[in-house]
């Protein structure tokens, strides 16, 4: 009877066996394949992974240029502005081991039709320093009414800090009559004739930003006309004679 038991219950458990084997078995290649498809996908996105690791690089390298042109498009406006750099300024910070340098800049940017502006950057190499000015430059700057497109329409006094500087219009034929850090402002904006007086302090940033207040205040005869409700040659002739209307034409800002 008992080995009849053991063969009984043998029996089963080998009947089993095969029942719980075969699931097993389909179950194996069920799992399998799904690690298979997963693997593939993986292998795909390590695929990918190995692309960025060179292709992809390139390809995000290519956006952020694209996206340079585009932005430096813009501060451009699509022309060509004449840079002038004034001043640089080297400073050093001591520290364990030795002297750190670093350079500040000062650039002055303009269209040469009457639009300038002047910014500084601070960076430990002189290029990136440049660059950081010019753009600061770029974003800041401003229209100056211009007489003829070669002189002021009116004399100017600007200060800044310890700086004070007089701007004269001037015929044509003078030149510009400035110096330093002015003369670059003046040539950026696209002054042909002018006469400049700078007293007090040489501080190039005071200076630029003194004379950025002088021409500031400058005003054409066109926006003043239209401020008051009135014509040109009302304004310039004092009476209205021929030559005032004839100036009055010429006015164009």
């Amino acid at each position: 009877m008992a080995d009849e038991n053991n063969i009984d219950t043998q029996a089963p458990a080998e009947a089993a066996a095969p029942e719980a084997a075969a699931p097993g078995a389909s179950s194996q290649p069920e799992t399998g394949a799904p690690a298979r498809e997963g693997r593939g996908p993986r292998g795909g996105r390590g695929g990918r992974g190995g692309g960025q690791g060179r292709g992809g690089d390139r390809g995000g390298r290519g956006r952020r240029d694209e996206r340079g042109r585009g932005r430096g498009g813009d501060d451009d406006g699509g022309e060509e502005l004449i840079e002038k750099l004034v001043h640089i300024n080297r400073v050093s910070k001591t520290v364990k081991g030795g002297k750190r340098f670093g350079f500040a800049a000062l650039v002055v940017v303009g269209d040469g039709k009457g639009r300038a502006g002047f910014g500084h950057g601070k960076a430990r190499e002189v290029p990136e320093a440049i660059s950081k000015a010019t753009a600061a430059a770029k974003k800041a700057m401003v229209r100056v009414p211009l007489k003829e497109g070669r002189t002021l329409h009116h004399d100017g006094r600007g200060h800044f800090g310890a700086g004070r500087v007089t701007v004269r219009t001037a015929p044509a034929g003078t030149g510009i009559i400035a110096g330093g850090p002015m003369r670059a402002v003046f040539e950026s904006l696209g002054v042909a004739d002018v006469v400049t007086k700078s007293v007090g302090t040489s501080n190039p940033y005071n200076m630029i930003r003194a004379t950025f207040d002088a021409l500031g205040d400058q005003t054409s005869p066109k926006s003043v006309a239209q401020r008051r409700g009135k014509k040109i040659a009302d304004l310039l002739g004092r009476g209205g004679s021929q030559s005032a209307e004839a100036d009055a034409a010429a006015v164009t800002e």
